[in-house]
């Protein structure tokens, strides 16, 4: 919220400064202006070429429109010189934007000479590199999501068609059936999330909040992941005390699972995964640590970007939309959700307040 209001904040400066700058222009085409023909009338009076009768009117009328006509255009001219430093850099704006919305991601513009100018230079090239970078990460998770979705499928029609054919040994009957199950799971979880992404996504207010035992929903989701941690031979640190929050029940659960789901796949065996809740300001902060490999400060700024696979060694383990998922969850519900990593330690913290 804060990150938003300092955007809104910078926007008005930039268009009061954009106010002022064209301000400025039409006072110095209208000084400029006046001075250019008063002079030159000063010179024709002076001259006796132009003489004043208020007796007819008609010489007096014929220096009105003179001097209108001369202003406008005296105007024109030295307003076409003048904004043309401002105009140009407007107009290679707008065409740059026409070009990224055909998606000519690597559109830039030139730094103006203009402070006010070079802020709209330096903010569009922002967006037009945040646009191709989000545009790479889409064609990437496509060509990962198809490739890990079509992986299982593969690997279930095949073992099917053997169980098909029969005449195989029990045990390698129940080998392959075990293979189909644990594949179609992958499935399951890869469609489930997302569909919760799209969902939360398109959501802008929060339904079925309840309040509900912080606390033991956490204890809960780490009994759901038990074959995962028991696997890797994992010891789970629990430390809570017991806290109530008003959320939704089942969208948080979908952040915890995702999070701890992390911690077991980046953990080495035998190690540990603490989980734990601090009070404090009216707000109950969530952390889960495990000593796996550190995330590198990159990976850290765009970890919970949609699509975003910081680790390609584990891609095949998730889609890259759990930390997306749960970072939309975590807005929803006025919170924050940050990472720390080093020294073989990576802690990610979810601070909530008790009542939304």
């Amino acid at each position: 919220m804060r990150q938003h209001r300092r955007l809104r904040l910078r926007q008005q400066e930039q268009r009061g400064a954009l106010t002022a700058l064209f301000s400025a222009i039409i006072f110095i085409i209208l000084t400029v202006t006046i001075l250019i023909v008063g002079i030159i009338i000063a010179i024709l009076v002076r001259s006796g070429s132009l003489r004043f009768s208020f007796h007819t009117g008609l010489p007096a009328v014929l220096c009105v429109t003179v001097l209108a006509v001369g202003s406008i255009l005296t105007g024109t001219i030295i307003g076409s010189f003048i904004d043309r430093a401002p105009l140009r850099t407007l107009n290679r704006a707008i065409d740059g934007i026409n070009q990224l919305a055909r998606g000519s991601y690597e559109t830039r513009l030139e730094v103006a000479e203009l402070p006010v100018l070079q802020e709209l230079a330096e903010s569009f090239n922002i967006l037009a590199a945040e646009l191709q970078n989000t545009e790479m990460l889409r064609s990437d998770f496509v060509n990962n999501f198809s490739h890990e979705f079509k992986t299982p499928i593969v690997s279930i029609q095949g073992f099917a068609k053997l169980l098909q054919k029969g005449n195989l040994p029990p045990e390698q009957q129940r080998e392959y059936l075990n293979i189909i199950v644990a594949e179609s799971g992958r499935l399951a979880d890869m469609a489930t999330n997302v569909l919760t992404l799209t969902k939360v996504e398109n959501q802008e207010i929060l339904t079925d909040v309840t309040v509900f035992n912080l606390s033991e929903q956490l204890r809960n989701c780490v009994l759901l992941l038990e074959k995962k941690w028991s696997a890797k031979n994992l010891d789970m640190m629990i430390d809570l005390e017991e806290y109530s929050i008003q959320a939704s029940e089942d969208l948080l659960k979908e952040v915890w699972i995702n999070l701890l789901d992390n911690a077991i796949k980046f953990s080495p065996q035998n190690e540990e995964i603490m989980v734990q809740i601090r009070p404090g300001a009216g707000m109950l902060t969530v952390s889960v640590t495990n000593y796996g490999p550190d995330i590198p400060p990159e990976d850290q700024k765009r970890i919970f970007n949609k699509f975003y696979q910081g680790d390609t060694s584990h891609s095949g383990e998730g889609a890259g939309v759990g930390l997306a998922v749960a970072k939309r969850i975590i807005d929803l519900h006025q919170g924050r959700i940050q990472v720390s990593s080093g020294g073989g330690k990576t802690v990610f913290s979810v601070s909530l307040p008790q009542s939304v």
